[in-house]
């Protein structure tokens, strides 16, 4: 049986994001592994029918000795398992998972699901995370890349030939779990934020935001936050700074949840002040799928999803001022309005978006992946 391997920095994005993919994969008749730090969502990943293997991965550290470690357990247990494709998500899987499936002569298939804060930043952990994306990237079978920005920087910093890349739409959206769901129309207008509660990700901007608008509407605006709070980031929300948010009154805290489908429902619209380099952000793809309009930066990653003034509005990077300006035009709507907008999204995620585009180009790439090694083992036995 072909064994397929696929490995990200938590259980919890592969269960969350991969979960059909793996899925498909099985149904293909492969052998699936699952690599990565073991979590709550480990389990799941073998009730699905996968091989779940445990790997350290310190995921928004710039230790070198612990990276080093990463490398080195992933190159032991790919000479173990002896994987014939390897499937990467997320930054650190596509840089060591990568040089050490190489060394292991399988095929790597690299997702490129943003670029953070790499090529903005000049620090010298930048430079260096560069650097080795251009090692390890060179040496790649297949990048997907979600947004076309992200692929012609990739192209023009010489990190990948442009004949192994190719664009997915995000990573898709299940649209049979994500349906249309009109909110009511109660007399509150409801935002949420879901995401990493990182400054990275805007969220400073909307608390800001959110501060000034309740100033001014009071109860008749509900600002809500989901998400991982106190993540192992620089640039992490500490769970006493968002408790001092919850206790001012501004925003409700939702924690997280593995049925985000249920919060999306009850909210007016989605909201995203990203100013990190997404790719395609999951939580606008699941809301416009179930019919939200979409308030998110004129960023990469993030303007792919939202049509100005069709289905929902873009702002500016970094202004809490423009950010306001768009919540403030969405509260002001009718109800019915902000119901169009939502069905334009659901219209737009349908065209563009489905997570079966994405989950067939995986499939095929592993195909290829697979005719490719064994027409060099044939021409290396002639």
């Amino acid at each position: 049986m072909v064994n397929v391997t696929i490995t990200s920095n938590t259980s919890w994005y592969l269960y969350n994001f991969r979960k059909n993919t793996i899925l498909s994969l099985l149904n293909e008749g492969y052998q699936v592994i699952a690599i990565a730090p073991e979590d709550s969502y480990s389990k799941k990943l073998e009730d699905l029918g996968a091989q779940f293997i445990h790997v350290d991965i310190d995921q928004g550290g710039t230790n070198p000795v612990k990276d080093i470690k990463t490398f080195i357990n992933f190159l032991k247990i790919y000479s173990k398992i002896k994987p014939e494709v390897v499937l990467n998500f997320t930054p650190k899987n596509n840089i060591y998972s990568t040089l050490a499936s190489k060394l292991c002569k399988a095929k790597v298939i690299n997702n490129i699901a943003g670029l953070g804060m790499v090529f903005i930043n000049e620090s010298i952990t930048a430079k260096l995370a560069r650097f080795l994306y251009k090692v390890s990237q060179r040496k790649s079978d297949k990048i997907f890349f979600q947004n076309e920005e992200d692929r012609k920087l990739f192209l023009d910093n010489k990190l990948a030939d442009v004949s192994i890349t190719d664009r997915l739409p995000g990573s898709g959206v299940d649209l049979t779990r994500f349906t249309l769901q009109p909110a009511a129309d109660d007399g509150v207008v409801r935002f949420l934020l879901i995401a990493r509660m990182l400054y990275d990700k805007g969220i400073g901007h909307y608390v800001d935001a959110a501060r000034a608008l309740k100033a001014k509407y009071g109860d008749g605006v509900e600002f809500q936050l989901l998400g991982f709070v106190g993540v192992n980031n620089p640039s992490a929300v500490t769970k006493p700074e968002m408790q001092a948010w919850v206790d001012e009154g501004i925003v409700n805290y939702l924690g997280v949840s593995d049925s985000v489908e249920e919060d999306i429902a009850n909210v007016d619209c989605m909201v995203l002040p990203s100013f990190y380099r997404e790719g395609v952000p999951k939580s606008l793809l699941e809301a416009g799928a179930m019919g939200k309009p979409i308030v998110t930066t004129d960023n990469v990653g993030c303007r792919e999803t939202v049509d100005d003034g069709i289905n929902g509005y873009l702002c500016e990077l970094r202004s809490t001022e423009s950010l306001a300006e768009k919540l403030e035009l969405m509260i002001q709507t009718t109800h019915e309005q902000r119901l169009e907008m939502g069905r334009q999204s659901r219209l737009k995620i349908e065209r563009e978006f489905d997570e079966q585009i994405v989950i067939n180009k995986y499939l095929n790439a592993v195909k290829e992946c697979l005719e490719d090694k064994e027409y060099v083992f044939v021409e290396q036995n002639k």
